[in-house]
């Protein structure tokens, strides 16, 4: 592993609404640059209640003008509900006013329901099936601008804006290697192709002039706390939010609860546990050897972290824990 970043969502809590969540983005962003995380991804999501981050580019605006450092990236902004053009110029604005701090990852999933994909689309039938002709649509947005060339992204041409491809199956995967892109898997929420997905990357990727070797990320839930009892009980509010998506009635982030088996059925509770299979639960001692093996099968360069939890503070502090962990194994992996 060679580095550790962050993923956000800017859960919009019960009781709270968008513009605390943001705010408490902000604060996170702050946390995270100074605790090494390299990169502070959001993630486009339309129709949620429990989600501020619909309009990725003007929430990471946002989050880059009130930090440093740190990286800050779209992961990720479904491609086939944009105009590729609007998605270079408002990433290319984003890199002229924060240079060398700005990446863009793209999915093709719409990020929503049925009803607002049909909203949002173009083209809701096809437009998925456009995805990798709009992905060199973006780059080529992005390259040096041409003579003759008629059709340009102002700002955006010439910034070369670093494009990340995302996913949780093996299409992305597979364009990724193609293409010579680094690739991003979605383990926190969709694990069951993680290992096959990294496989084809890695044996079918072909260098570009983005990547001479590829460059693989998976994403993992972090709930830490000071007892392995807190952290459990931490976890509960994804839970929730997972079983009420499954059930059609998405909503705001719940508080956790103290007993988890409360939250639902048996076998709804055994769909949510398959989803969040790979999350680190417990104390930094507990999470640490969690993380080994993740590390190990894997064999990511780049481990991303999230966790939706309820308490602001006890997010702070979970992700601290985390970084604590992942401090020491980029450090053991210098000597």
């Amino acid at each position: 592993m060679h580095a550790f970043s962050l993923l956000d969502l800017s859960p919009i809590t019960e009781g709270s609404d968008a513009r605390q969540a943001l705010k408490n983005s902000l604060d996170l962003a702050q946390h995270a640059e100074n605790l090494g995380y390299k990169r502070y991804w959001m993630a486009e999501h339309h129709n949620m209640t429990g989600v501020a981050s619909a309009a990725t580019a003007v929430a990471l605006g946002y989050i880059a003008g009130g930090t440093r450092k740190i990286r800050v990236a779209a992961g990720g902004v479904m491609l086939p509900n944009h105009a590729p053009l609007v998605i270079a110029e408002q990433f290319g604005t984003l890199a002229a006013l924060y240079p060398q701090r700005v990446d863009l990852g793209l999915g093709r999933a719409p990020g929503t329901d049925g009803a607002t994909m049909t909203a949002l689309r173009r083209d809701p039938l096809h437009a998925a099936d456009q995805f990798p002709e709009d992905v060199r649509e973006l780059l080529h947005y992005f390259a040096p601008e041409k003579p003759g060339q008629r059709v340009r992204a102002v700002p955006g041409a010439g910034l070369q804006v670093p494009i990340w491809l995302l996913g949780s199956s093996l299409y992305s995967a597979q364009l990724a290697a193609a293409m010579g892109l680094p690739f991003a898997f979605a383990s926190h929420f969709a694990p069951a192709m993680l290992d096959q997905a990294l496989h084809l990357y890695r044996t079918q990727f072909r260098p570009s002039q983005t990547l001479d070797a590829p460059y693989a990320a998976a994403a993992i839930n972090v709930f830490a706390a000071d007892t392995d009892a807190e952290a459990r009980k931490l976890m509960t509010s994804i839970e929730q939010q997972f079983v009420a998506l499954r059930r059609g009635t998405p909503g705001k982030i719940q508080p956790p609860v103290d007993d988890p088996e409360s939250i639902a059925p048996p076998a709804e509770r055994r769909q949510v546990a398959q989803a969040l299979a790979e999350s680190a639960v417990g104390t930094k001692e507990t999470i640490a050897p969690w993380i080994d093996r993740f590390l190990e099968r894997t064999r990511v360069e780049e481990l991303i972290v999230t966790g939706a939890i309820y308490d602001h503070p006890a997010r702070l502090h979970s992700f601290a824990l985390a970084a604590e962990v992942l401090r020491e194994r980029i450090d053991a992996s210098a000597y």
